[in-house]
């Protein structure tokens, strides 16, 4: 059992029949009154966010979870088949377990989050980010670049993607998998 003191970044918690993740934390200390931890906690299990504060000392469930390297085999109407690196065995996961799966690419390694006690999966974190195709483009309107204008994109996986004028069908662009937004066109 530890306490709120012991609250760190990447910490999994028991909290409301529930297993979330510390994404954010901050130790207040008033001038007057008792301390407490404001904290953003992520849960592992649906990725809903929610904010809470503990008390100074608060008792709180820490879970044991290990990490795992799986490469992506392919996806079905309900979910994600994964294959363990070390021991070819593999793993299924629901779709809401993954925060933008429409970014995974066939052969896309992905760290696995499992509960250390029975190796139930609680969560996907995809690389943060990713290199991929366009497939298709708008096209980009002349005289329009002095502004940061941008177009929609659809890359090799589906997704639809925001990229500068310059980028056309066939370019390959670096994704970020945090909110899916374009960082750069990658030179061959």
């Amino acid at each position: 059992m530890a306490t709120s003191n012991d609250i760190r970044k990447g910490l999994c918690i028991e909290f409301s029949n529930d297993i979330f993740k510390v994404i954010e934390f901050l130790h207040v200390k008033p001038g007057k009154g008792p301390a407490f931890v404001r904290t953003k906690l992520k849960s592992v299990t649906n990725g809903k966010v929610l904010d809470n504060t503990f008390s100074a000392g608060h008792k709180i469930e820490e879970v044991k979870v290990i990490t795992r390297k799986f490469q992506y085999l392919y996806d079905d109407e309900n979910g994600f088949h994964f294959m363990n690196n070390d021991d070819f065995s593999q793993l299924y996961l629901n779709k809401e377990m993954i925060e933008n799966s429409n970014l995974m690419k066939a052969g896309e390694e992905v760290t696995i989050i499992l509960k250390e006690a029975d190796e139930t999966p609680l969560s996907a974190e995809l690389p943060q980010s990713v290199y991929l195709d366009v497939i298709e483009a708008d096209p980009g309107v002349k005289g329009n670049t002095a502004t940061n204008a941008l177009k929609n994109a659809i890359v090799e996986t589906g997704a639809r993607v925001m990229v500068p004028l310059f980028i056309e069908p066939g370019d390959r662009i670096k994704v970020s998998t945090e909110d899916g937004s374009y960082l750069e066109r990658v030179k061959e």
